[in-house]
């Protein structure tokens, strides 16, 4: 089974994600700011975050092309994983509009919590009704067409959500708290002009360690789950 994984940032990889997938039978296949026609027909299509934006698309042209692959996916049924950029991609492919969010930058380690939907869902059941998660995002999107929300934060009610056999996360699920404590040495310049101080978004990193072995389990259902759909 082909997952084929869009990347955008040389550093935003698959992180906890990929162990999970390759686990129950997938074989990763990398493309970075790249599609190929035949990812239309990949048992999977995966699609990670990225400082650009969905209608960045004139700058960015293989977002154009993502998207495109994408809403053929989505019309043909075939399973696709959007986290944070990826979610808002799947967003836009399904017919939702994607924004700079009103409410400001989310970045850090924060909660988000499960809606009574996803207290259901076949992948989020068995989950704590809070579980603390790495934020790295400006821009939102309003409600899927067709989708189940399945998260939602204080500041952004979009934060995850199912449509079909297809998951968006807005948040990030497969950053480890060293990954994350890399992103914000390399990221420290436009944080701090974004007013954000580093040191308390460091000081946050131990309880997105602590939170690992949960969010490692919730990607492993994930990952079965898709294998099975895919199956």
């Amino acid at each position: 089974m082909r997952a084929v994984v869009y990347q955008h940032e040389e550093h935003e990889g698959v992180g906890l994600l990929g162990p999970a997938l390759t686990e129950v039978g997938f074989t990763l296949v990398h493309r970075f700011r790249a599609v190929r026609r035949e990812d239309v027909d990949a048992e999977l299509v995966v699609v990670m975050g990225g400082p650009m934006g969905v209608y960045e698309a004139d700058q960015h042209p293989f977002l154009r092309d993502e998207l495109g692959i994408l809403g053929e996916r989505l019309a043909n049924e075939r399973p696709c994983l959007g986290i944070c950029l990826g979610a808002q991609m799947l967003a836009s492919a399904a017919g939702a509009e994607v924004f700079p969010g009103k409410n400001g930058f989310e970045v850090g380690v924060a909660p988000v919590r499960w809606t009574a939907d996803a207290m259901k869902d076949p992948v989020i059941a068995g989950a704590r009704p809070r579980t603390v998660v790495a934020h790295w995002h400006g821009d939102t999107y309003k409600a899927v067409p067709g989708a189940t929300l399945l998260a939602s934060t204080d500041r952004y009610s979009q934060q995850a959500f199912r449509l079909g056999a297809s998951y968006g996360f807005q948040f990030h699920l497969e950053l480890t708290a060293r990954e994350l404590g890399h992103w914000l040495e390399l990221g420290a310049d436009d944080l701090r002009q974004r007013g954000k101080d580093l040191a308390e978004l460091r000081a946050q990193l131990p309880k997105l360690q602590s939170a690992e072995r949960e969010n490692t389990e919730l990607l492993e259902r994930l990952a079965r789950h898709l294998a099975q759909a895919v199956r």
